[in-house]
């Protein structure tokens, strides 16, 4: 999710797009995998009890934090579009939990981007004058500008249930960070359990990413599903567990298509994360696409975007 570093990363994720050691109480599947380990776990739930949920039934804002990414590398925006604070930006609020009857609790946290088309006055925004760039979205994140992490985890399973919007510039992902990253960029470590573009229905990207030296470090795989992932909610999930990390899809283990082997990564910093202490926590984002060209004209359809999330869990 970091764009401005993603022109080094074209290359890799344009191949890569084509192309726990296990529980005892786990299911194992073999895989192919950088530490060694010869088995990643078939349900990724086996031996865990759930730790907290959030169902999205209000929007609790002593959890969430809104607004651009909690760092002190660059602004925290990114892409096409501006990401609100909480009450919105420029008379325009992204963010509403709305009734939704596929939701497991028939409520869902909806949030939008809408094209706003003319000069915005959003703080340290680079895209207020600039008729591409004027749009409102949201970030939601359970950290802090000011290094603040509202809450985070070191380990367990992440999984939230979402519904993409189909959209020539969407952008959404479900993704985390470390808390050191926040105050100390250089070495950061970042997961990102889904990426979608809006036009791409049945096909997202999962990442690894280790910032800076020494050790950096990037993983990613394209991870087509054989189904619309536009049309309705999905699970999209990873299990973090010492050095492992394993994306899930529909709480299968995402496989390499080069491979046919699941997906098992090494975090190369997991000492570093143990000895500081350190945490993941969560992002939930619509952005809009800044390296794709924007439509002439653009459709009336295509001037808001909507993606919503049933909830958010972890498992420990």
């Amino acid at each position: 999710m970091l764009e401005h570093r993603s022109t080094q990363l074209a290359m890799l994720r344009r191949g890569l797009l084509k192309g726990l050691a296990g529980l005892a109480a786990a299911p194992l599947v073999a895989t192919a995998t950088a530490s060694g380990a010869t088995a990643v776990p078939a349900d990724p739930l086996a031996g865990r009890a759930l730790a907290f949920s959030d169902d999205f039934t209000v929007l609790d804002t002593r959890f969430w934090h809104a607004g651009p990414k909690a760092t002190t590398f660059d602004t925290g925006f990114y892409g096409r579009s501006a990401f609100a604070r909480i009450g919105g930006e420029e008379g325009f609020d992204p963010y509403a939990i709305v009734d939704d009857p596929l939701a497991e609790n028939g409520k869902a946290l909806q949030i939008s981007a809408k094209y706003i088309g003319r000069t915005m006055r959003v703080p340290a925004y680079y895209g207020n004058v600039l008729p591409e760039y004027q749009w409102i979205s949201g970030n939601l994140q359970t950290a802090r500008p000011d290094g603040t992490i509202i809450a985070g985890w070191r380990n367990g399973y992440f999984e939230a249930r979402m519904r993409f919007p189909k959209h020539p510039l969407s952008f959404p992902a479900f993704w985390f960070m470390n808390g050191r990253s926040i105050l100390l960029p250089k070495t950061s470590i970042e997961i990102d359990v889904v990426e979608h573009k809006g036009w791409e229905l049945d096909l997202y990207g999962t990442y690894l990413h280790e910032w800076g030296q020494p050790g950096e470090h990037h993983e990613g795989v394209g991870v087509p599903t054989g189904t619309d992932i536009t049309a309705g909610y999905f699970r999209y999930g990873v299990l973090v567990e010492g050095a492992r990390c394993v994306p899930y899809f529909e709480r299968e283990p995402v496989k390499d298509p080069r491979s046919g082997l699941p997906v098992d990564w090494t975090i190369g910093r997991a000492r570093q994360l143990d000895e500081q202490g350190d945490v993941f926590w969560p992002l939930l984002t619509l952005a809009l696409r800044s390296d794709v060209p924007f439509p002439t004209p653009l459709r009336e359809e295509h001037r808001e975007a909507h993606m919503r999330v049933d909830y958010f869990r972890v498992y420990a």
